[in-house]
């Protein structure tokens, strides 16, 4: 099994859109080894994915959470293992 294909896609609920939140994460994943994108729902959510080695990636989601904490109020996860190519992490909108 590669381990760099970790995916990890996680959706954050609470005051998460209109703070800056996929900006943030974006600058964030800039210091992480880390593919993938984040994307508000229209539910209200923020989704993100994170592709790459376990490691990375769940460092990655650690400093998010850590950093975002005031507007988090639940997250879901999901993880499993992708074939797919992700390149850069971006915001989509």
């Amino acid at each position: 099994m590669q381990t760099e294909n970790y995916r990890l896609q996680v959706w954050f609920d609470g005051h998460v859109q209109g703070v800056g939140f996929r900006y943030k994460t974006k600058n964030i994943a800039s210091g992480y080894d880390v593919n993938g994108y984040v994307e508000n729902l229209d539910d209200g959510r923020v989704h993100l994915v994170a592709v790459g080695s376990i490691a990375e990636v769940r460092e990655f989601v650690d400093k998010v959470s850590e950093v975002m904490s005031g507007f988090i109020r639940s997250t879901d996860e999901r993880e499993d293992f992708v074939d797919q190519a992700y390149k850069g992490f971006e915001i989509r909108l």
